[in-house]
């Protein structure tokens, strides 16, 4: 992938945002967590309008490129002319989160096997792995009502997100949204790590060792630290990239 040429002459800011989601596209398809040509991963870009960018839709995550990026507004208009539409499933989900929480610029949908294990279950995630207790008190919880097209269902899997970071959609399988991209991409990971110790921690059978509410706790703030303070995220994000690149066709 040549990230070097800005071909559709779009300010610096938005080629950049581009190129991030393209190699976020990449890393989700290189780690086997695709849908095959489903699921999306949206980019909110800067400025009033709440134009945000997602894939078009039919294309592999591996062929996503920063020049087939769709630019839609709130509505899923295309703002930018493409040969390519989008996943009508997807503007519903990305549209109700990019236009009202201005602290999620990234939002990522994906349903994993373990993490539609995980969101199945009526308990939802536990919190008592070192994973787990990384989420406690982010997670929020939307019932199931079918795929999700329709613009009525917004304000509910809104109230359902609440100020939390993650929405788990019932019987079906999560949205992660953060403040960029490389911190949306190391959220999902830390909820997929979390999905899959669980889901294997409860196929051993046997009793878990629970951890206190003031651990859980201060696993969260501390995660939140370091990815505030010391770019934690940022290098998580770059060294994924550097070792797919190595070792891919991207």
């Amino acid at each position: 992938m040549n990230s070097t040429v800005n071909a559709l002459n779009v300010s610096k800011e938005e080629w950049e945002l581009r190129v991030k989601l393209a190699h976020c596209y990449h890393l989700i398809d290189y780690f086997g967590w695709t849908e095959t040509i489903f699921n999306h991963i949206s980019a909110r870009l800067p400025g009033d309008e709440h134009y945000y960018l997602v894939n078009p839709f039919g294309l592999n995550y591996s062929e996503v490129t920063p020049e087939n990026l769709l630019k839609v507004d709130l509505h899923g208009n295309k703002v930018l002319a493409s040969e390519y539409d989008g996943n009508p499933a997807g503007f519903a989900l990305h549209s109700a989160v990019h236009g009202v929480r201005d602290d999620i610029r990234c939002l990522i949908h994906t349903h994993t096997t373990p993490i539609s294990a995980v969101v199945q279950k009526k308990s939802g995630f536990k919190y008592d792995s070192f994973y787990g207790a990384q989420l406690y008190g982010r997670v929020g919880y939307h019932s199931f009502e079918g795929i999700t097209l329709f613009a009525e269902e917004k304000e509910r899997m809104i109230q359902s997100l609440g100020d939390h970071h993650i929405l788990v959609l019932r019987n079906h399988g999560i949205a992660v949204g953060e403040s960029s991209i490389e911190k949306a991409f190391f959220l999902l990971w830390t909820v997929q790590r979390a999905a899959e110790i669980q889901c294997q921690a409860d196929a051993m059978g046997g009793e878990d060792v629970p951890l206190s509410e003031d651990v859980k706790q201060k696993c969260t703030d501390l995660t939140a630290m370091l990815i505030r303070e010391s770019g934690f995220a940022n290098k998580f994000f770059d060294a994924m990239v550097r070792k797919m690149y190595e070792k891919s066709r991207y």
